[in-house]
């Protein structure tokens, strides 16, 4: 597995500028980051590549995801959403899950650095596989959140101009983020 396995290699690659459909293949992308965590963990062998993947989607391609909705897909939601929408206990609870996310991110990605470390699998790492676990298994009902609610108010209430504005933040923060590596 490379970097490569764990984003979308669809047949038509989903521009940031189609903010909806590019956050669905993002969550796309998460399920499969998921999948190879489980399978990470359940792992005997040490295998960098995967582990280095692995770093490298958590702490850009999960990171920008976070920010992007937070910072702009959130609020946005916010002000387009109808009160018999009743969205804010959702993004509540979104943004709870989004701060569990990252401490879990955290852990995981110091599990993986140690294992590149002493090249060891997550078996080999105290309390490793179980962190890898725990992290897919919030994500993926984090994922279900989000498609289920998030993503069909965004289509309902988002109007052409308030995708095409996410689209251009999406892709300037990812040339930013290309730019400077932060």
């Amino acid at each position: 597995m490379t970097s490569g396995d764990l984003r979308d290699r669809g047949v038509r690659p989903v521009p940031p500028s189609d903010a909806i459909e590019f956050l669905l293949a993002e969550h796309l992308n998460h399920r499969r980051m998921c999948r190879a965590l489980e399978e990470l963990a359940a792992a005997s062998d040490f295998d960098a590549s995967v582990i280095t993947a692995l770093v490298d989607f958590i702490r850009f391609d999960l990171t920008l995801h976070v920010i992007d909705e937070e910072e702009d897909v959130f609020p946005l939601l916010r002000r387009r959403c109808l009160a018999e929408d009743e969205i804010e206990d959702v993004l509540g609870r979104l943004a709870r899950e989004h701060a569990e996310d990252k401490s879990l991110s955290e852990r995981v990605r110091d599990v993986l650095n140690a294992c590149l470390l002493v090249r060891r699998p997550p078996q080999a790492i105290e309390g490793g596989a179980e962190a890898l676990v725990a992290f897919a298994h919030h994500e993926r009902r984090h994922l279900a959140l989000e498609n289920a609610v998030i993503i069909p108010l965004a289509r309902r209430r988002f109007s052409e101009s308030d995708i095409e504005m996410l689209g251009r933040r999406f892709m300037a923060r990812r040339r930013r983020v290309a730019a400077t590596g932060k």
